[in-house]
């Protein structure tokens, strides 16, 4: 530190070191010259220096300067410029009184704290520790343990007290610190509880030695000193009243004066952006009232931060009481820096925003969650009570959090910020902004414990790029049936071969996961589902919650698992959200129309059969399981002119790719009372949403959505097990009509539907009480066969798969009794139709590669149902006649079919459709003439719906294919594909996998992937992934191998 020098003798002497003299001085200055005055010129002669000097001037360094001074002073001088020798004498003996109080301040100064200036004579003990050097073997074993690499006392001065002491002079500044400033920095780096704390605001202001002195002023002071050791003597003074002054005399609220203040003050001001406790709803007990509100200001927590203490506070309020009152805690006065505050544990996060508030504007008696309180008070346009509750600035306005600006004002906010670092980067990293922000961004993400996403980035940074994108790799791992143990092995082998992470990790997944899965979408409905929780967070849940036990009932062994059907509508909208804004774009409608949209539903709900997993011996019992799956088919909207206009229509409505589940469960489908009681609650979250209006946010706007259910994918056994309909071989054959097997026999084509689900629940009540007191043949032909309570509302219509392949089994039967010319013998026995049956499944195994089956299904009825196969067959008849009917037959049934399996008839086969009255009637001629001998009186329900009700259904559905359960049936594989995938001890935790992977097959937003990995593996970019598909021991291997691309 430079010092400019006071012009004297010999050389410049600093002012500050020479300050003027007060009272005292030239007192004391007067009494020293008199005395020195008296001295002999002859004594003066002897002396070794020109100037007497104690032992302690010849040790300041002042004394050589004088000297020197003296010394030039006299060689240059003549005799005859030399002044008066009493003005001389005084001159020297001022210099030397400066130098004398010089060496008395550095001597105090040695005796004081350089931190907290507190005098080391205060501790028993007078330990001290030197500002200067290396810190003693105690604090390096704490630093060591904290792997902490400062080595130096300046270091950890200035991180801990944020004083920097590498410039102090030892005529301004101390050259120790005490015991008490020691301790601090070692609470600072140790977790050890410590009643330790720093007892001022800010750290001592050292200057040099002046007439005013404090250094030297208050070690004056002989008596006990009552406040601070050192004052700023500018500061003016509290004044204080006679009856305050002698409480503090009694010391009764003197200690405490200061605080009460304080806290009075920040609770004035935090009145009008915190909200007080009386708003609370409930009234809770005190201690957890006490346990939601600031200590400080009383009022409920606002952006709550913890000490280290376990303490709360608003964080405005705990820095605000920091500033003015020092560094502890205002509960527990334990040491705490501003630094050394966290937001505490989400847990506790989520049970103050749960808090039931009262809105504070008048006239508005609403309860609103503490959580979303900001938003509903800025929905109001007067406040009278309450500002927003909301973030805050220094003004006290509310401020928008950074990233909700836009672009223009995010860089107005970060200009200065964007300036620093720029100079920087022009200084050290010659330009390279982008390097040092991204360092900046990777250090903070360190900082937070977030090193997944600072992996990813320092990736990038060095060049070796980010690893798949975890949406990419769920998509492959769910769409290739891959276990966690496998997916974890292709993982591990591929990222060791390649030395990248190409691949995310599981837990990456699982993340990706819960954006995908109901429960993650707010949502509103308008007006509230009855009966129905308003919580939107909701996952997979019990299935048996509609299941009532008692002590007398046997147990139930059923397990179900399925999802909210709200949550799961809403989860499917936001999966088709791309496809929404398409098809608004496509139809050249506004894109921020706001609806109501009408999304059509088709429900599914089928039989999967026996589901065990058969190791060697399966179990005594079958394991069946039943699915309930839904399916979107249109979603369209109103435009300008009020015409419906689809921006949405289902390309392929039967595929298991857009058959959504919704409820798994291992039951038997025949058990009604199991089967009611798991879909109960499940029908009556369906019958609440019909009268209600979803409100979802898609693409940035609050719109409205309006759901038609239609109960069409059901096959003939369910719908009879739903409706409370008789089985399939009860006398009323159809689900559609009231006709009886005779009366459908008779005429085989000109029926109407007359069902309905109202209906049957009328007949059952009529069923229930009897109300004609009839005979039970007599009350059953009036309720046509309805003899349970329906529970589920199924819309008339045809299944066109089971239809399918029942009138394939008849076709099949059919070529039996022609091959045994039953025609011309009706009565053969059972040998014989064995024999029949066994000549043409070797016939058509070799004609038409068909192997004999032990129960129809959809492919071998595709196969059976050509003319290729009826061609085969009539060369095992022998009657040209008999073979020119069946060929007409299949002929006709061939013409008739695409009419009900085409989603559109009208655009895919619009000549069969029209000629499709005449092609049933020319059928129903044939069965009742050529083929009579199997048809007298009696029809099968298939051939009795294909025949009678599919002009009608088709004219009020616009289609029966398109309809139908096939997609449900789809799915039955994929269930035992998850089973295998995610094979666990517990069941029940079993289905809750199986549910979930299988709606992520089902996500069209993981679909885009997979359908990009189809396209490039097409075109050869492909890896095998077999050597890491490895099957536990009792499972079938996958069979293909797996081939995966890497994007």
């Amino acid at each position: 530190m430079d010092l400019p020098l006071v012009s004297t003798p010999g050389s410049p002497i600093t002012n500050e070191i020479q300050p003027p003299y007060t009272k005292f001085s030239e007192w004391k200055f007067k009494l020293f010259r008199v005395k020195s005055l008296e001295r002999t010129s002859s004594q003066e002669k002897n002396d070794d220096s020109g100037v007497s000097c104690t032992s302690s001037q010849e040790k300041s360094p002042y004394f050589n300067v004088c000297s020197e001074g003296l010394s030039q002073e006299s060689s240059v001088t003549s005799p005859t410029d030399c002044k008066d020798p009493k003005a001389s004498i005084s001159d020297n003996s001022e210099t030397e009184m400066k130098r004398v109080e010089e060496d008395a301040h550095t001597a105090i100064l040695q005796n004081l704290c350089r931190i907290c200036g507190v005098s080391f004579k205060m501790d028993q003990q007078n330990r001290n520790y030197p500002v200067h050097g290396p810190v003693d073997n105690e604090t390096q074993d704490v630093l060591r343990r904290k792997e902490k690499k400062a080595t130096s006392w300046p270091e950890l001065i200035a991180k801990v007290f944020k004083i920097d002491v590498r410039c102090d002079i030892d005529s301004i500044h101390p050259t120790h610190f005490c015991h008490n400033c020691w301790s601090i920095m070692h609470q600072k780096f140790n977790n050890s509880p410590s009643e330790v704390y720093f007892p001022r605001n800010n750290a001592v202001e050292w200057k040099p030695h002046c007439s005013t002195c404090d250094v030297c002023n208050s070690s004056k002071n002989r008596g006990k000193r009552k406040g601070t050791l050192y004052q700023n003597f500018l500061i003016k003074k509290r004044k204080i009243s006679v009856e305050h002054g002698m409480k503090n005399k009694n010391g009764k609220i003197s200690p405490l004066w200061k605080k009460n203040r304080t806290i009075n003050q920040i609770k004035n001001k935090c009145k009008q952006i915190h909200l007080d406790s009386n708003l609370l709803v409930i009234d809770y007990p005190s201690d957890f009232t006490k346990s939601v509100t600031c200590q400080v200001c009383e009022h409920i927590l606002f952006d709550p931060v913890q000490t280290t203490c376990k303490h709360l506070f608003c964080r405005i309020c705990i820095l605000k009481y920091f500033k003015m009152m020092g560094c502890y805690c205002p509960s527990c006065r334990h040491t705490c820096f501003p630094t050394d505050l966290t937001p505490p544990v989400k847990s506790f996060l989520n049970i103050l925003n749960s808090l039931v508030l009262k809105c504070t504007v008048t006239g508005c008696d609403e309860e609103i969650l503490l959580g979303k309180y900001s938003q509903h008070i800025s929905k109001h346009t007067e406040m009278k009570g309450k500002e927003t509750y909301g973030h805050i600035n220094k003004g006290g306005r509310p401020r928008q959090h950074l990233l909700s600006l836009t672009r223009r004002a995010q860089k107005h906010r970060l200009r200065e910020l964007k300036m620093q670092v720029k100079a920087f980067s022009d200084k050290e990293e010659e330009g390279d902004v982008k390097s040092v922000c991204l360092t900046l961004f990777l250090l903070a993400l360190r900082a937070k414990n977030e090193h997944r996403q600072a992996d990813e980035l320092e990736a990038i940074m060095e060049g070796r790029g980010a690893a798949l994108h975890p949406a990419v790799c769920l998509a492959i791992r769910v769409n290739t049936f891959l276990s966690c143990s496998q997916y974890h092995k292709m993982y591990r082998t591929v990222k060791a071969t390649t030395g990248r992470q190409i691949f995310q990790p599981l837990h990456a997944l699982r993340n990706a996961e819960k954006a995908l899965l109901p429960g993650y979408h707010p949502f509103e409905w308008r007006p509230p589902l009855k009966n129905v929780s308003t919580s939107t967070d909701v996952g997979i849940i019990d299935g048996l919650s509609g299941l009532n036990r008692s002590v007398d009932e046997y147990p139930v062994d059923a397990i179900s698992k399925r999802f909210r059907y709200d949550a799961a509508l809403v989860s499917t909208l936001k999966d088709m959200e791309e496809d929404i804004l398409e098809g608004l774009k496509s139809k050249d409608l506004e894109e921020y129309l706001s609806g109501p949209f009408t999304v059509v539903i088709k429900e599914s709900c089928d039989g999967m059969g026996d589901v065990s997993e058969k190791h060697g011996c399966g179990p005594a019992v079958p394991e069946k399981a039943v699915r309930f799956s839904f399916t979107i088919m249109n979603i369209s909207v109103s435009n300008s002119n009020n015409a419906s206009v689809k921006i949405f229509e289902e390309t392929k409505p039967n595929s298991e790719l857009c058959c959504k589940p919704v409820c798994l469960m291992l039951a038997d489908e025949s058990d009604h009372e199991t089967l009611t009681a798991i879909l109960g609650p499940l029908i009556a979250e369906r019958e609440a949403m019909k009268s209600s209006e979803l409100l979802l946010e898609i693409g940035g706007i609050l719109r409205s959505f309006k759901f038609i259910f239609r109960g069409t994918g059901y096959d003939e056994k369910m719908v009879r097990d739903v409706e409370g309909l008789e089985a399939s071989g009860s006398v009323y054959i159809c689900t559609l009509c009231d006709a009886t097997r005779l009366e459908a026999a008779q005429n085989l084509v000109f029926h109407s539907i007359t069902r309905s689900h109202s209906e049957n629940l009328q007949r059952y009540e009529t069923w229930r009480s009897n109300p004609y007191q009839e005979s039970v043949e007599e009350l059953r032909d009036r309720v046509k066969g309805v003899s349970a309570k329906p529970f589920i509302e199924t819309l008339p219509s045809i299944d066109a798969l089971h239809c399918d392949i029942g009138n394939a089994a008849e076709f099949y039967r059919i070529f039996q009794l022609e091959i045994g010319e039953v025609y011309k013998n009706s009565k053969a026995t059972i040998e014989e139709r064995k024999k029949w049956q066994a000549m043409l499944d070797k016939h058509l195994r070799k004609k038409m590669n068909l192997k004999p089956i032990m129960r129809m299904n959809g492919n071998f009825a595709r196969k059976l149902m050509s003319k290729e196969t009826a061609d085969a067959v009539c060369e095992l008849i022998h009657s040209e006649e008999r073979q020119v009917a069946l060929k007409e037959l299949m002929d006709l049934y061939l013409k008739m079919k695409p009419v009900w399996r085409s989603s559109c008839p009208a655009k895919e086969c619009p000549e069969l459709l029209c000629q499709y009255s005449y092609h049933s009637q020319r059928f129903a001629e044939l069965l009742s003439t050529k083929f009579k001998y199997r048809y007298e009186g009696k029809i099968t329900n298939y051939f009795h719906k294909t025949l009678a009700h599919v002009p009608e259904i088709i004219e009020r559905d616009g289609s029966i294919g398109a309809w139908a359960s096939e997609g449900n049936e789809s799915g039955n594989k994929l269930f035992r594909r998850f089973r295998k995938m995610n094979a666990r001890q517990s069941k029940i935790y079993e289905m809750e996998d199986v549910l979930k992977h299988h709606w992520l097959y089902t996500s069209k937003y993981l679909q885009k992937f997979m359908n990009a990995h189809t396209n490039l593996k097409n075109q050869g970019f492909t890896i095998d992934l077999e050597p890491y598909q490895e099957q536990e021991e009792g499972t079938n291997c996958l069979g293909d191998s797996l081939e995966l691309m890497e994007f």
